[in-house]
């Protein structure tokens, strides 16, 4: 039984039955019996890794190759069920609209990159490399692991190292450096965390 909490305007909390647990910490939270919660992601955990095979493989008409995907997934739940460690940490529904809008601006800036990549490597642009630390201005992990993420993902700089608020980072050129030292993407990521 799922029920949906808000907030009520006179208090900062959510009242929750002692046999609730609360899933979501922003905004209306959901709240799930405590036995069922684990039953519940490893349900959403088995249909997302069906999902992204079958999106991936393109097979849907050859019987054994389904079986064996699916039991593929089972036993990824399996492993994960045994894992020791495990975070159940949630992620708000508040950060995916946020999410929608940095991803093209990251695609447009993986773009860009590639280009200048490009010409390092054609010999018109000169190669300077050099580790940078940046600012990461994110409060969260979440936030930090998204611009480490991002850094990344962007050719011309990989994330070496998190620590103390500052991202180790190689740069390929001076430029790319200047780049990230502007604060331009940290900015974003912060604003997707939603603390900017």
């Amino acid at each position: 039984m799922l029920r949906i909490l808000k907030r009520s305007s006179s208090s900062a909390e959510f009242v929750v039955p002692p046999k609730m647990r609360l899933v979501y910490g922003h905004g209306d939270c959901v709240s799930i019996p405590r036995g069922s919660h684990r039953l519940l992601r490893f349900i959403a955990l088995f249909v997302t890794l069906a999902a992204t095979w079958l999106l991936w493989s393109g097979i849907y008409d050859n019987t054994l190759l389904l079986v064996l995907g699916a039991a593929s997934c089972l036993g990824v739940v399996l492993l994960t069920a045994r894992m020791k460690g495990r975070d159940y940490s949630t992620v708000s529904f508040s950060l995916w609209p946020r999410l929608v809008v940095y991803t093209p601006w990251l695609l447009w800036e993986i773009v860009k990159a590639n280009i200048d990549v490009t010409l390092c490597v054609l010999g018109i642009k000169p190669i300077s490399p050099r580790i940078i630390r940046v600012p990461a201005t994110q409060k969260t992990g979440l936030g930090q692991t998204l611009y480490a993420n991002s850094i990344t993902l962007t050719p011309g700089t990989i994330s070496l190292d998190v620590r103390d608020n500052h991202i180790l980072v190689h740069a390929l050129t001076a430029d790319t450096a200047a780049g990230l030292s502007d604060g331009n993407m940290d900015g974003k990521s912060k604003w997707v965390e939603g603390r900017a």
